[in-house]
């Protein structure tokens, strides 16, 4: 079969990856990126150290994405983390597992995965033309915004990645939504994931404490009991252990209008120990000694047992125990979707027919984070974006195949 003329929409790690496979089989390959540069977002998540994917085995792996977990399988199964780390391997950045079992380049950077990812394609004869903004349909293609003006271009099939809604002023901003819904494509409204979450402090507490971290400790959600730590801002709390929970909360804050995040200040002590060390400490010591002797607790722990327990001073032994062990943190809303690392919601599977085409639209297909998944940090994110760019890029092969 003789190459065609394909269209991809967005210069992220889903369309890219579809750009290299579609260009390595033969055909014209156009990227149009709206930025000045292609995988600004990739970048960004690179800049202190890019977790490409995740070491665990593929089995639990491939249970991470929620809802989606089956939806994902046969494109996770195609391209896996291992998959993954030979393909990066491969464009000259080797990989290494950290501690937590995440895989990072040894470099610990994302740009120079990009660039020798940029002169492979360019080799390959992908054209990659930024500063290109889809502003929508048109008679006949796509209707294109350019450095020149607008035009429209006409393509034998269209791959649209163009992510979701999260960090907006990186391309990722969402207006597809309103011209997929136009012409009968499902959609489920775009939502923060991986987000932090806003609480009613006090003055006093932002004041002292906004950006401490609070470490050592474990927190429960729906999402079930999980170790690590998290930081108080301004406006909440946000932080790796904040975005593990954070779709379980958000959920119940959309079913509900309440939500709490349960913290154990103490992991690794019982609560019969705790109750026992405060009963020994003296009737006239200070709230803080006690803390201090008893648990181990001061600073910023300390500040959110005041903060978050009524009148946490006159608790009997027992009850500061049950307190130190389960804290409340209730919860007012997710932060704005527009500081979210990732969104959930957008293009249903319903609405998806072989290789990740539109049902709606016969030859234009999708990938990455405009599909209705969501996983949490660790290199999740990334991989099925990957993943889902070469199953889209094999949905589209085939439905040319068949018009050839």
């Amino acid at each position: 079969m003789s190459g065609r003329r394909i269209g991809i929409v967005g210069g992220g790690p889903a369309g890219l990856m579809a750009a290299e496979v579609l260009s390595a089989r033969g055909h014209a390959v156009i990227v149009l990126e709206a930025m000045p540069t292609i995988g600004r977002k990739f970048l960004l998540a690179g800049k202190s150290g890019l977790n490409i994917t995740h070491s665990e085995p593929f089995a639990r792996f491939a249970t991470r994405f929620g809802a989606a977990n089956t939806r994902l399988r046969a494109a996770l199964e195609a391209f896996t983390p291992d998959d993954l780390r030979a393909w990066a391997d491969g464009l000259g950045t080797k990989t290494f597992v950290g501690t937590s079992g995440r895989v990072f380049p040894e470099v610990m950077k994302a740009s120079p995965l990009l660039r020798a990812w940029r002169a492979r394609l360019e080799r390959q004869g992908v054209d990659i033309r930024v500063r290109h903004r889809w502003t929508g349909f048109a008679e006949g293609g796509l209707r294109i915004e350019t450095p020149d003006g607008e035009t429209v271009i006409a393509f034998d099939a269209v791959l649209l990645a163009l992510g979701g809604a999260s960090w907006p002023r990186l391309g990722s901003d969402g207006a597809w939504v309103e011209w997929l819904a136009e012409k009968g494509v499902g959609i489920v409204p775009l939502r923060p994931a991986n987000c932090g979450f806003d609480v009613d402090w006090s003055p006093v507490l932002v004041e002292k404490f906004a950006g401490a971290a609070v470490k050592g400790v474990t927190a429960q959600s729906a999402a079930g009991t999980i170790p690590g730590e998290f930081v108080l801002s301004k406006t909440g709390i946000e932080g790796s252990l904040v975005y593990a929970h954070a779709a379980a909360l958000r959920d119940a804050l959309e079913t509900t209008d309440t939500a709490t995040l349960v913290v154990d200040l103490a992991h690794g002590r019982s609560a019969e120990r705790l109750t026992a060390d405060f009963a020994r400490q003296g009737g006239k010591a200070s709230f803080s000694t006690r803390l201090r002797k008893g648990a181990g607790l001061d600073g910023v722990k300390a500040a959110l047992l005041r903060e978050c327990v009524a009148d946490v001073a006159r608790l009997s032994p027992e009850a500061l125990a049950a307190a130190v062990k389960a804290l409340p943190i209730r919860l007012v809303r997710p932060r704005p979707i527009a500081e979210a690392i990732s969104s959930a919601g957008g293009i249903r599977f319903d609405a998806l027919g072989d290789g990740y085409g539109l049902t709606a639209l016969p030859g234009i297909f999708v990938a990455g984070e405009m599909i209705d998944w969501e996983a949490p940090t660790g290199g999740y994110l990334l991989t099925a974006c990957f993943a889902t760019g070469r199953a889209a890029a094999d949905g589209i092969d085939r439905w040319l195949s068949k018009r050839a």
